[in-house]
């Protein structure tokens, strides 16, 4: 997994997580069922706990780029059918 995003070229400021670290601060946010602000410090947490001096994405950039990123967990019920 990427962490960072590649640098494109363009003239104003480029995306500094790629789409995947955005997509995985909501998957934590969506299985643990946490309020935003809360999942920055658990990926931060996480990350340390495994090694890395990663930076983490913050509330504002987290809220901008959940707009235009799907994020589906799959699941399977306690019958189970699979859901979504």
């Amino acid at each position: 997994m990427t962490w960072l995003a590649p640098h494109e070229g363009r003239r104003w400021r480029p995306p500094v997580f790629s789409d995947a670290t955005i997509k995985f601060r909501l998957l934590i946010k969506v299985l643990f069922m946490l309020p935003m602000r809360q999942t920055a410090r658990m990926v931060a947490n996480l990350l340390r706990m495994v090694g890395l001096d990663w930076p983490v994405p913050d509330f504002s950039t987290l809220c901008r780029r959940q707009k235009t990123l799907a994020v589906q967990v799959p699941f399977r019920r306690a019958d189970g059918r699979t859901g979504r």
